[in-house]
């Protein structure tokens, strides 16, 4: 079974939206193994305030997205999150990557502070939603694009909707399309689940009905950390994403992204069918978690890691000797590296090192 992190499932344990609202139920393995960290519901009986934002809220046209962005330089960092995280999962690689350029995390569509965006939520509408806030924000291309777990896939095509802006990527334990899970004991495609749905051409428009069913709330205080590996995140991150992740409307939006997501595996697999290189010669960097000889599809997992590697000419797979699926936590110093390595590329500054040994 492809291995996933020992986490609290109760938000992972989600409802998905349908396309025409209806409701369907998710495993949670499918969840975990698109990224989501999910915090333990708070026990205590005094209520917490909400957390202060941090960043800016950039209006995109009636629908609100919160940006964070840091540091100076060019070319400017894009961290994307894996499903059910918020910007605040990159608290330990966002301030060593702004001491070497401009760096920006934000949180998708429904996601805490930003409101949701219209239905379905496929790749392309997230990214229009991302590329309109950047662009509002006067946040400058050229970009490096950095994507964990699901967020690989959204990275994948941003790179393919905005090919001008984007001049380097770094995939940490990215999904592929290709890639099986166990669900009730049988090995399955995520792309299978693709029902031959065509998204509509994106367009940002504000999804007003999911906003007023799950308004933000104050949630119960609680002060004790989080279960690991979020308990390695700064005491003051782990109290606002307690808050973030008892938000209801968590559950709608990481529903609706999962439940049109196999969709877009399937068009990514029939799009690598006619080109290997989609990426060309983009500086790429792979970082994959390390081997797990307990998980019976783990030789294929690393197999495809290799693979995603093979979408750049430039590309290279980088394992992470201390880490699971959540690098970016647990190894945060190997992903500011890799980030390094590839903003350096794109300068035109020769590497003497690779990311396992800039430590």
């Amino acid at each position: 079974m492809t291995r996933v992190e020992t986490r609290n499932l109760d938000v992972v344990r989600r409802v998905v939206f349908g396309a025409f609202g209806a409701l369907v139920a998710v495993p949670s393995v499918l969840a975990l193994e698109f990224g989501a960290c999910t915090a333990a519901p708070a026990t205590h009986s005094s209520a917490a305030r909400p957390p202060s934002v941090r960043g800016t809220m950039v209006d995109i046209g009636g629908q609100t997205i919160h940006l964070d962005c840091t540091g100076v330089g060019s070319p400017t960092v894009v961290l994307e999150s894996g499903v059910g995280d918020f910007a605040l999962v990159w608290a330990l690689v966002q301030p060593g990557v702004a001491t070497l350029t401009r760096v920006c995390s934000y949180d998708r569509g429904g996601y805490v502070w930003s409101t949701p965006g219209t239905r379905p939520r496929s790749y392309a509408q997230i990214n229009l939603e991302l590329h309109d806030a950047l662009s509002r924000a006067g946040e400058k291309s050229p970009f490096v694009l950095v994507g964990q777990s699901y967020g690989g896939l959204l990275v994948r095509r941003y790179a393919e909707q905005f090919r001008a802006a984007v001049v380097g990527m770094v995939l940490v334990d990215a999904v592929h399309e290709d890639q099986r899970i166990e669900i009730s004991g049988r090995p399955v495609r995520l792309r299978e689940m693709a029902k031959g749905r065509t998204a509509p051409m994106p367009q940002v428009r504000p999804d007003r009905a999911l906003a007023d069913s799950f308004p933000l709330r104050a949630t119960s205080a609680d002060t004790g950390s989080l279960e690991a590996p979020l308990d390695r995140l700064p005491p003051e991150v782990q109290n606002a994403w307690r808050w973030a992740s008892a938000q209801p409307i968590l559950r709608a939006a990481a529903g609706a992204e999962m439940d049109w997501s196999p969709e877009d595996l399937a068009r990514l697999h029939a799009e690598r069918r006619r080109n290997r290189r989609a990426l060309g010669d983009l500086p790429l960097i792979v970082l994959s978690r390390s081997a797990d000889s307990t998980d019976s599809l783990d030789a294929e997992r690393q197999r495809l890691q290799a693979d995603l590697a093979a979408l750049s000419s430039r590309g290279r797979l980088v394992v992470a000797p201390h880490a699971g699926h959540n690098i970016h936590l647990e190894d945060p110093q190997l992903v500011v590296s890799a980030i390094r390595q590839v903003v350096d590329e794109v300068r035109g500054i020769s590497p003497n090192t690779t990311p396992g040994e800039a430590r």
